[in-house]
């Protein structure tokens, strides 16, 4: 698909996206959590419960959404919404390298009460500041019906 068929996903989009990530996420880990730690889990005031609580929140999140990203250029959400992350100056798929520092860097954009994330609605290309950060847009087809291929 070449550069003009394509248009830069916005806000909104996005933000659905998220949500349906974050929802997927939830429903893989909360069950096992209230497995591991029971209900006493959610009365918890500690940031990390134990071992169990950092893998599972913290270190699969972090495995899962980077595979996709290198292997789907998509998460499930942006697969939904018919987005894919490329890398800003080629349009191919980004590096791992790139898929990492873009991961770490959504700390950045959530930081000044989620202003890097609020960019994607008033930046020319809809990057959020971890884009930026890390050399990617994210894309679709300007047609409805034409599927973006996920590599």
């Amino acid at each position: 698909m070449e550069e003009k068929d394509l248009e830069y996903v916005g806000f909104w989009a996005r933000v659905g996206a998220t949500l349906i990530d974050s929802a997927l996420i939830l429903a893989i880990t909360f069950p096992l959590l209230l497995a591991f730690y029971g209900t006493a889990y959610l009365d918890s005031e500690k940031t990390v419960e134990g071992p169990a609580d950092f893998i599972l929140s913290y270190v699969f999140p972090l495995v899962a959404v980077i595979l996709f990203w290198c292997y789907k250029q998509a998460t499930p959400g942006k697969m939904a919404v018919r987005a894919k992350i490329v890398d800003a100056k080629t349009g191919g798929a980004p590096s791992v390298g790139k898929c990492i520092v873009r991961y770490f860097a959504y700390i950045l954009s959530a930081i000044p009460l989620c202003l890097g994330y609020i960019w994607v609605a008033f930046d020319p290309k809809k990057q959020a500041w971890h884009d930026k950060i890390a050399g990617t847009v994210v894309v679709r087809s300007k047609k409805k019906d034409t599927e973006v291929k996920f590599e």
